[in-house]
């Protein structure tokens, strides 16, 4: 049971990362914690759509995103996740993401 946490957290951390191009930059400072990304854990495995709290959260990690991908730990948990432009575009965040 925990691997499966472990696993679906990782798949939520990587399809935020497909779902933006923003970086992280001096001005906006951000803490990247993937676990953020857990209320949008639903969204990204199933078709249901995304909560108010998996939006405003995917928000603030989008600059986080482009660095979630290239990690191989989590990166290959999103990449090809159909969910992925669903949820970007419910919660008005651009996809593709342009690292």
């Amino acid at each position: 049971m925990k691997r499966f946490s472990l696993v679906a957290l990782c798949v939520v951390a990587l399809v935020v990362v497909l779902l933006s191009g923003e970086k992280c930059t001096a001005a906006d400072p951000v803490t990247c914690d993937p676990a953020e990304l857990a209320p949008c854990l639903e969204a990204f495995t199933s078709p249901t759509p995304p909560s108010d709290i998996c939006c405003s959260n995917l928000k603030e990690q989008s600059p986080c995103l482009c660095g979630y991908l290239e990690d191989p730990n989590i990166g290959k948990y999103f990449v090809g996740n159909p969910n992925a432009e669903r949820v970007a575009k419910t919660c008005g965040i651009p996809y593709p993401i342009q690292c």
